[in-house]
């Protein structure tokens, strides 16, 4: 009988393994077929040519177009337009509807603008936020356009003189901005809009933003859905939806909800060439993100304007005053603010009285400020739509601007709490994550991918971290570390334990709960920002997978296995993850491609590292009588001081942060395909001073055979070159009680 039920147990195993095989397959067959299809529609927009249709839209014999050319020089003093701008006034002054898809700082407002200073009526345009219908009617007032809003905070004097031009023929009022809930909750404001359109006062409606009406958009608005009936009470008056951020499946549902079917679209590449694109490692620590914050606006932005995103009011708050207390200008900006006091602070940044904001995402959708020289994201954005859209708000002016990405592991899990509920939420998270987690692909690559266009580096021009390097990324099997992930997860769910992925992170290293600790499994001798690597691409590949729970105060996110767990633990599937070949170069301090403000229009490619290692650094020279150790050259230490900075309070020496740390490492145990031949094990010291020492530098710890070196890379423990001098130096250097650090 007992052979019968092992029988049993195993052909039931089989059968899972196998429905989960099934599963993965058909996933992977649905994935594949959409991405087929975007294929195709890729292709046939990019070789198809435009019908006689499309192509009258790009001339300038219409009734209005001497009009229309005119006022645009002598209103708005522009001489000549972008593409795609010409086509969209044609349609709509035509009285037909229009979509047109056009990247942050691509002139999409002058496309109805301009218009409504031709049209007998008014123009009703419908915008997501207050904070970009303040910003335009500031820049119309500045024209001597007659434009104005209707929101919360309009009085009812104010609402009053509104509804009278709405409906007098004689009132120089031209555009009319209202938000979505305006118009989804205000019977009375919509009455008055029927009494417009029946007085031939209600020239077009546009909607910018439009892409909150899907629920498959990254901002979907539930009063953007309201939109739908537009055409239906109002069908002579033609829509004009815009947008930076739309893929193929948004677009066909907005046409949907809108009523609009055959609507002419319009779509503008999505590159903005000018913008150089990077992501950094965001250190631990918030004081030290602030340091390196400030570092990189005192140096390569000195009396530059920028935006700097955050993910909460309190933490734009606390980024605000630690940017103030160093002699920053900067200003605050989130939705809790009052409406006064941000239209201050708004203004003062347009005039260049302070010059950095810091804002959440309610600041900054249709800002008109062309000299932003950088958009910071000191948290990621929710998705890569937001994360295009915001930084697309630096260079308008076609200068040289920079658009960096802080990217820390714990972050991913901020924003996946908040987002979990939504249709896409998770999605949109985890496509962020994988453009920061990649390492050697063109950042503009992955966003064309993204939007559903076709892309080719090399005219990326070096315009990227990514390209702007020499170093090659690697995929490496690390099938074995994923078990190690899967085991702990295991026991954790056998014990009925929650695992969040600090506690993961923690017990795989062998520290925390020694209940969530596994008996066997020791310690993997790699960096933790490698482990975060490995988990973060273990919860991509379905691997892992968050299970949420709610608690009276905040949403937690867990980590369990995933779908494809059984997958990974049957060897049916591998788990690859890519890393660097070539170790990258570390920024000196006075490097010009990180801070020089020169280097603005030029980024060089970092430094490739010297194949010789340095033996070691005396960081604490002025007290060692080692300071001029004949085993470290004179170059060489001048090149290993420039890796410290001091701060600026305490004086106290701390490494600079590589710009993201990726690189490989002898120790670490990629699987059977990339197993090394053991290292030998370099001795080690420890006494009270250096233990000090390593506060004050920021060390983890001095035994570099489990943990992490001073400079957040993997310490090399097959030194067996050093010989028999190693003991000398390192009894000397306890003598003169300086920091000796081992460099790979």
């Amino acid at each position: 009988m007992d052979v019968y039920r092992k029988e049993l147990a195993d052909t039931k195993q089989e059968l899972d393994t196998i429905s989960i095989e099934i599963d993965s397959l058909l996933q992977r067959q649905a994935s594949l077929q959409q991405r087929k299809t975007e294929l195709d529609s890729i292709l046939r927009q990019s070789s198809a040519k435009s019908d006689d249709n499309d192509k009258k839209w790009d001339k300038q014999d219409f009734e209005w177009s001497n009009n229309l050319l005119a006022k645009m020089v002598s209103v708005f003093n522009i001489q000549t337009l972008r593409p795609m701008q010409l086509q969209t006034m044609n349609v709509t002054m035509s009285c037909k509807d229009c979509m047109l898809i056009m990247p942050t700082g691509g002139g999409k407002s002058l496309c109805f603008q301009l218009p409504a200073l031709l049209s007998k009526g008014i123009t009703l345009v419908v915008s997501p936020l207050v904070s970009l219908m303040e910003d335009q009617i500031m820049a119309l007032e500045r024209f001597g356009i007659d434009a104005t809003k209707l929101d919360a905070s309009a009085s009812k004097e104010k609402v009053k003189a509104v509804q009278e031009a709405m409906l007098d023929k004689n009132a120089s009022l031209k555009l009319l901005y209202v938000t979505p809930e305006k118009l989804a909750k205000s019977k009375r404001f919509m009455a008055k809009l029927e009494k417009m359109y029946q007085a031939g006062r209600f020239s077009r409606l546009v909607i910018d933003e439009v892409h909150c009406c899907s629920q498959w958009g990254h901002d979907f608005r539930p009063d953007y859905k309201f939109l739908g009936i537009m055409k239906r009470q109002f069908p002579e008056v033609p829509i004009l939806g815009l947008t930076a951020t739309a893929t193929t499946k948004v677009l066909e549902d907005v046409k949907k909800i809108l009523n609009i079917p055959n609507c002419h679209l319009f779509k503008a590449s999505f590159n903005r060439p000018n913008l150089f694109y990077e992501v950094k490692a965001k250190p631990s620590a918030f004081k030290e993100t602030i340091s390196e914050m400030v570092e990189l606006i005192d140096k390569r932005f000195r009396n530059q304007s920028g935006i700097v995103y955050c993910f909460t009011q309190k933490e734009s708050e606390e980024v605000t005053r630690e940017l103030r207390q160093q002699g920053i200008k900067t200003g605050c900006y989130h939705a809790s603010i009052p409406a006064k006091q941000k239209s201050q602070i708004h203004e003062m940044w347009l005039a260049d009285k302070i010059l950095v904001i810091v804002a959440t995402v309610a600041f900054g959708m249709g800002i008109d400020k062309p000299n932003v020289r950088f958009v910071i994201h000191h948290s990621i954005s929710k998705s890569m739509e937001n994360l295009y859209q915001e930084s697309g708000r630096a260079g308008r002016d076609e200068q040289r601007s920079d658009c960096i990405v802080y990217y820390r592991f714990a972050d991913v899990f901020k924003q996946s709490t908040m987002v979990f509920t939504e249709q896409t939420g998770l999605d949109n998270v985890y496509g962020v994550m994988s453009y920061c987690l990649d390492i050697s692909k063109c950042r503009r690559a992955s966003i064309a991918r993204h939007f559903g266009e076709l892309w080719d580096k090399s005219q990326c021009n070096k315009m990227c971290d990514h390209c702007n390097k020499d170093t090659e990324g690697e995929k490496r099997d690390v099938t074995k570390l994923g078990l190690n992930v899967l085991t702990i997860l295991d026991q954790a769910s056998a014990t009925d334990q929650r695992i969040t992925a600090l506690k993961l992170l923690d017990a795989w290293e062998g520290k925390g709960a020694g209940s969530l600790k596994v008996r066997g499994l020791d310690p993997p001798k790699v960096s933790r920002d490698k482990l975060e690597r490995i988990i973060g691409h273990m919860l991509l590949q379905g691997f892992i997978r968050e299970d949420f729970h709610f608690t009276p105060y905040s949403t937690i996110s867990y980590l369990v296995a995933g779908a494809k767990a059984n997958l990974l633990k049957s060897e049916s599937a591998k788990l690859a993850v890519e890393f660097f070949n070539k170790r990258r170069s570390l920024p000196t301090q006075n490097s010009n491609t990180d801070n020089s403000p020169s280097s603005q229009s030029d980024h060089k490619p970092l430094a490739k590292q010297n194949d010789t290692k340095p033996k070691l650094v005396v960081i604490n020279s002025e007290n060692s009588k080692f300071s001029n150790f004949t085993g470290t050259s004179t170059n060489q230490s001048s090149q290993d001081e420039n890796d410290f900075t001091k701060t600026k309070k305490s004086g106290k020496l701390k490494r600079k942060k590589p710009v993201i740390d990726d690189s490989d490492s002898d120790d670490l145990d990629f699987g059977e395909e990339f197993k090394r031949k053991p290292a030998m094990k370099k001795k080690s010291s420890r006494d009270t001073s250096s233990s000090k020492s390593e506060r004050i530098s920021g060390s983890h710890s001095n035994n570099c055979s489990n943990s992490e070196s001073l400079n957040g890379n993997l310490c090399e423990s097959n030194e067996a070159e050093s010989g028999d001098d190693s003991d000398v130096i390192i009894e000397n250097v306890k003598k003169s009680k300086a920091i000796m650090i081992d460099s790979e």
